[in-house]
């Protein structure tokens, strides 16, 4: 039977993630992974989890156990609000910042509207917003004035009218700019983090554009050198959606962030959750208050930064090791990803097969990429490998590198 009569318009638009085929088809325990963005388990607060349950059942009884209200559990907005300084009426919980991601595109984007986002980007968001049948133009691109949006919307980035652009073939009105998305500390895939004053000139041109700012913020928290920097909210708290998540200052599998911003805008997303999930996992908001209304996420967060800086500090060290010359790595402030650069004629897309054959994995960088280029580029995650791993495991992928480099006549 033909099923493809059945699917919606927005079906050819949906993006797989390379990274949800790799564990979909391998056990990840059965290789060297540094593919995914998994937080380390020995970070999960494990000992503490029966008596938060047990305090909370406690206090809340069948509450606990109830639906809840759409905007999350009151206890737990207020706890985030005070931590960041905002009134409670700004703050949303959400089931996972990755549904903060989508539901802002839903909320705020129509076929052929243009999301503006530094190549290479997080691939959820891209996934996100090419599920809408957005335009990705890419903001260093466009602030350089360079290039155009699609071959359909044949207008230049910078029009006269700088919201705007002609409208593409089957789009019935002018899409617009309507917001820059941006990963501003410890960027995935890259690590890198945004100086202040980049955040201060990307401020100036979401006012100029007057179009919104997505600052998407999950690894915030996770410093392990330098001094922090001044929020993107902090510095346009009027335009800016911050979202945060407790996947990695927690634990992922409670699927619970947050969106801080302003009302009016929040009160359509509220609306939009309503028909997503009701509401976000009620029990899961409660463990989640007590864990940091006790105190007990900071001094967990405190182990965390302390193993992670470790991790990343080992793989950097196991880096200049092993890999050949020709070969070079971001070194994030935070975060839980390196970028690597390889040489030109190295082909991250063409060569995983073959490393995940020999048991490391990895993702290829041009998947982060809006066009796919980069294909010299890859992504590592460090925080999820076991450290007894990680040395076998960067000298084994040092190797495919070395081989595929004068494998291609070098």
């Amino acid at each position: 039977m033909n099923y493809s009569k059945y699917f919606s318009a927005d079906v050819p638009s949906f993006l797989r993630s390379p990274v949800r085929e790799i564990f979909r088809k391998v056990d990840l325990s059965a290789i060297c992974s540094f593919a995914g963005g998994y937080p380390a388990a020995c970070t999960f607060p494990l000992a503490d989890i029966p008596g938060l349950t047990e305090r909370v059942l406690s206090k809340y009884g069948t509450k606990a156990l109830q639906y809840g209200a759409t905007q999350g559990v009151l206890e737990l907005r207020e706890l985030i609000a005070s931590r960041y300084g905002v009134p409670v009426s700004q703050v949303q919980i959400t089931t996972s910042s990755q549904q903060g991601i989508d539901v802002c595109a839903r909320v705020f984007l129509d076929p052929g509207d243009v999301v503006l986002a530094s190549n290479p980007i997080y691939l959820g968001a891209l996934q996100s917003f090419k599920a809408y049948r957005a335009e990705v133009v890419d903001l260093n691109d466009f602030m350089a004035g360079e290039g155009v949006v699609s071959q359909t919307a044949s207008a230049s980035l910078r029009p006269e009218s700088p919201c705007h652009f002609d409208r593409p073939e089957g789009v019935e009105k002018s899409p617009a700019i309507k917001f820059i998305y941006v990963i501003p500390d410890f960027n995935n895939p890259t690590g890198k983090t945004l100086t202040l004053a980049e955040r201060e000139e990307l401020v100036a041109l979401a006012r100029e554009l007057d179009c919104l700012i997505v600052e998407d913020s999950p690894y915030r928290e996770l410093r392990y050198s330098g001094e922090a920097v001044t929020s993107i909210r902090e510095l346009a708290p009027e335009r800016t959606l911050q979202l945060g998540s407790f996947s990695k200052i927690f634990a992922p599998g409670f699927r619970l962030g947050w969106i801080i911003g302003p009302e009016e805008l929040l009160e359509q997303i509220y609306v939009c959750k309503q028909c997503l999930d009701l509401c976000p996992p009620v029990l899961d908001q409660y463990l989640a208050a007590e864990f940091l209304g006790s105190g007990l996420l900071d001094a967990n967060l405190e182990k965390s930064v302390a193993e992670y800086r470790r991790r990343r500090d080992l793989m950097v060290s196991l880096l200049e090791k092993y890999m050949p010359s020709g070969v070079s790595w971001t070194y994030p402030e935070g975060g839980l990803f390196l970028w690597l650069t390889l040489p030109p004629a190295v082909d991250t897309v063409a060569l995983y097969d073959k490393a995940l054959a020999a048991g490391v994995a990895y993702v290829a960088g041009s998947f982060f990429y809006t066009d796919g280029s980069h294909r010299n580029t890859m992504r590592l995650n460090f925080s999820f490998v076991a450290e007894a791993k990680m040395e076998p495991g960067i000298k084994l992928l040092a190797s495919l590198v070395r081989e595929a480099d004068f494998g291609a006549g070098r």
